[in-house]
């Protein structure tokens, strides 16, 4: 089998690709197509189709039709959950292909594109197919009818047509998060992958394709707002799920209460990381220098707000920036590469701006907040620390989306805990201390959807427990069985006894 993505860098032309819309491809001909950068490089890698409202309409229609014809919605979970163990397999089968994909269009360095990117995708939909043998699809229940007993059945069936919105930051991960839980319910999907990262997305309707799944089952589409907002106000799609800015995920839920769509919001963060005096200080450390630079910083669950007892900072200052400058930043080809580049220009602009901003609020900026030397193509910045941060600032309010960490001192548990639920976010966070007690009181006060209790779980939220925030951080839970429950809607049927 040719291999999906065949970049102008070995030796062909850009590759263009259409959408996947009912089981074929769209030629790319004569349409309008957005290119698709390398952002190590800036050199383009690839074309894809900008979706129409017209192509949008055809793929939900498309959805609709597969869903109510009962193709796929009518299955079994068992004989869903053997199709998706194929995809699975094929999934992990095309595994080095996935990575040198999320390597060119997403610019993961090496090793987290192979073990975070590709692996966690794989592992997450390993982990749904695992959730459906545990959850509880149908279940009977006694009823009364006036005086007499009858008999009831609580049944599980699938929401319908399902619009999945994902993100540039983990685009495998994020797509199998969604599509993974979507496909284990029943649902007939609609996936639009950013537009920054599409290829991620296309490669799956081509392995579903393979794995089994049936013609309108699964459609892809690519493109930037006008796909979005037309999925977002199509009468025919039941339910969105959405990955990406509070901003954008404001607009889509606003857009959709017109027509009482169900949404899933997996949106932004700003998550508090707690660090009290008796902390194990190297480890703190060695967390904090991760966080910042995976996908250089671009992850909405990172620990972007280091909060650290007051007797501690200096310390804790000290060790982070020595770890922050030991890191080679580079062009992720490279092995010897530590953190990559930021997703585009204007991601960076961005970036630079808000530490412009930290800078003249008067924060300390130890390390970082420029451009690599060395490095003129490519989107760039170093790995960022400031200190003695105010939680007023915008620096420790705003979300970068790059690899910037602020450390903000606290004199008391009662302040840690207030500076850490002042946030609009609320979705991820962290407690590092001695007393594990201490530590879960803690935890229990924070307004967050999840907190990691000395490095518990790798430092970051685990795929077999629910995710999603609270406050602008979202709306839903993904992951597990938790994950299937958003794609499904519940049918009571009872009947009298003797009937």
């Amino acid at each position: 089998m040719s291999s999906f993505f065949n970049p102008a860098s070995d030796g062909g032309s850009v590759p263009e690709y259409g959408l996947y819309i009912n089981g074929e491809w769209t030629e790319p001909g004569n349409r309008t197509l957005i290119d698709v950068d390398n952002p190590a490089t800036e050199e383009i890698i690839a074309r894809v189709v900008e979706a129409t409202e017209d192509d949008v309409d055809k793929a939900v229609q498309s959805a609709r039709q597969a869903h109510d014809d009962g193709r796929w919605s009518a299955l079994s979970p068992k004989e869903r959950q053997q199709v998706l163990i194929r995809f699975a397999d094929i999934l992990d089968d095309r595994k080095a292909e996935l990575v040198k994909i999320d390597i060119a269009e997403c610019g993961s360095v090496g090793w987290f594109a192979d073990a975070g990117q590709v692996g966690g995708a794989s592992a997450h939909l390993r982990s749904t197919i695992e959730a459906m043998d545990r959850f509880d699809w149908e279940k009977s229940s006694p009823v009364h009818f006036g005086n007499g007993i009858g008999q009831g059945q609580v049944v599980r069936e699938s929401y319908g047509v399902a619009a999945l919105i994902s993100a540039y930051n983990f685009p495998l991960w994020l797509n199998m998060t969604k599509l993974a839980p979507a496909l284990a319910a029943g649902c007939s999907v609609i996936l639009k992958p950013a537009s920054t990262t599409p290829l991620e997305g296309l490669i799956l309707a081509e392995i579903g394709e393979q794995a089994g799944i049936p013609a309108g089952v699964l459609n892809v589409i690519t493109g930037g707002r006008v796909p979005t907002s037309a999925l977002t106000v199509h009468p025919e799609v039941d339910m969105i799920s959405f990955t990406g800015s509070d901003a954008v995920g404001a607009q889509i839920y606003e857009q959709a209460a017109r027509s009482i769509k169900k949404v899933v919001l997996e949106l932004g963060g700003k998550s508090p990381n707690i660090v009290f005096e008796d902390a194990d200080i190297d480890a703190v450390a060695a967390q904090v220098v991760t966080h910042t630079i995976i996908q250089a910083g671009q992850g909405c669950s990172l620990l972007m707000r280091t909060l650290v007892h007051r007797s501690r900072h200096d310390e804790l200052v000290e060790k982070v920036a020595a770890g922050l400058q030991a890191i080679t930043v580079g062009n992720p080809a490279d092995s010897n590469s530590q953190m990559g580049p930021l997703i585009s220009a204007s991601q960076r602009a961005k970036v630079e701006e808000l530490i412009a901003s930290g800078v003249e609020a008067g924060a300390q900026l130890v390390t970082g907040g420029k451009r690599p030397e060395g490095l003129d193509k490519g989107f760039y910045i170093e790995p960022t620390l400031f200190a003695n941060v105010d939680n007023s600032m915008r620096i420790a309010q705003e979300e970068f989306f790059g690899p910037v960490n602020v450390i903000i001192p606290f004199d008391t548990d009662d302040e840690a805990v207030e500076i850490a639920n002042d946030s609009i976010y609320g979705l991820s966070g962290a407690v590092n201390t001695a007393d594990t007690l201490r530590a879960y009181k803690v935890a229990r006060r924070m307004r967050t959807g999840a907190v990691i209790i000395n490095g518990g779980g790798g430092g970051f939220p685990d795929i077999s427990m629910p995710f999603g925030g609270y406050k602008s951080s979202g709306i839903g839970r993904e992951y597990g069985e938790w994950g299937i429950e958003e794609y499904l809607q519940t049918k009571s049927i009872g009947w009298a006894a003797g009937k």
